[in-house]
């Protein structure tokens, strides 16, 4: 032994760089936010494993027992459980969309901003990925859930897409359809540009109202307005504003009958799909807002009166 061993530095057994090997081994690569993530999505077959041994792990647990009048319940909410995922991410796809439509109008040339853009397109593209992957889950679970209870599984509310199924021939087919409708509808609707209003029932601020339909008016003397056919509030003021000024007017009721619950929603979506000229948003309930986010999400102008 040396006689400057007791004098020797302690020595760690690793370098930094193998301590973080070491940890990725350990713990695998964890993106941040604003990274590229280049892990795998699982495999369908483990999926399909996955969420079969979860079904057969609470049928077999509770059946028999005093819990099984639980089991339909629990067995819908697992399966809406991966159909709320998905939802989740088509909200941050919205979001996506977005941004890269904020970031191709800021192209200038430099490199940052063509860097920012690729990075929001590979995101989208991740956030398509993994939509598609907790669809497959959400198929999956429906298709034994269907086979334990004996029923279809529906969601409480909205609608259950799936885009995987989504074939060229289906989307040419759609567009042809959205096409054929919108060129119907311009038969029916009066020509000029079509000026939107929505607001709650309880909004009365007629002279607000009449004021700013003067404004917009004016700019377009030609103006059609469109409406919710509400029995009262904006919508019923905007409407007798219209039949006092002789300006053409068009009312969207929502089809109760057809469409359940959804029918507000179904409404806002076939008044957007005139592609009108503007909105003009007062206060009112969710269901104006979800009219006026709509809007905004497809690039049509939305003006907010009296603090909405």
């Amino acid at each position: 032994m040396s006689e400057h061993d007791d004098h020797e530095p302690h020595h760690s057994s690793s370098s930094p760089t193998d301590h973080v090997l070491q940890e990725l081994q350990l713990y695998g690569h964890r993106p941040f936010a604003d990274e590229p993530d280049p892990r795998p999505l699982p495999e369908g077959n483990r999926v399909a494993g996955a969420i079969a041994d979860i079904f057969d792990a609470l049928v077999s647990t509770l059946e028999d027992t005093r819990l099984e009048p639980d089991l339909d319940d629990l067995l819908w909410s697992t399966v809406n459980l991966f159909h709320r995922a998905t939802g989740r991410i088509e909200h941050e796809l919205d979001d996506n969309e977005q941004a890269q439509r904020r970031s191709q109008r800021e192209q200038d040339g430099s490199e940052v901003k063509s860097v920012e853009l690729e990075r929001l397109t590979a995101e989208g593209q991740t956030l398509l990925e993994r939509r598609d992957a907790f669809e497959l889950m959400r198929d999956q679970a429906a298709e034994h859930y269907e086979r334990q209870v004996g029923k279809p599984w529906l969601p409480r509310s909205g609608s259950m897409v799936n885009h995987r199924n989504l074939t060229s021939a289906m989307i040419d087919s759609r567009d042809f359809l959205m096409a054929k409708k919108r060129a119907e509808q311009e038969i029916l609707l009066p020509p000029g540009p079509k000026i939107v209003v929505t607001g709650g029932l309880d909004f009365n601020d007629h002279r607000l109202i009449w004021a700013k339909l003067d404004q917009v008016r004016e700019k377009h003397p030609d103006m059609v307005l469109i409406h919710g056919k509400s029995p009262k509030g904006a919508e019923k003021i905007a409407s007798l504003w219209a039949k006092n000024r002789n300006v053409s007017q068009i009312g969207f009721a929502p089809d109760w009958t057809k469409h359940g619950r959804a029918a507000p929603f179904k409404r806002n979506d076939d008044i957007l799909e005139i592609v009108p000229k503007g909105v003009m948003h007062f206060p009112g309930t969710g269901i104006n807002d979800n009219l006026a986010d709509k809007a905004r999400k497809l690039g049509i102008p939305v003006w907010k009166f009296g603090g909405a």
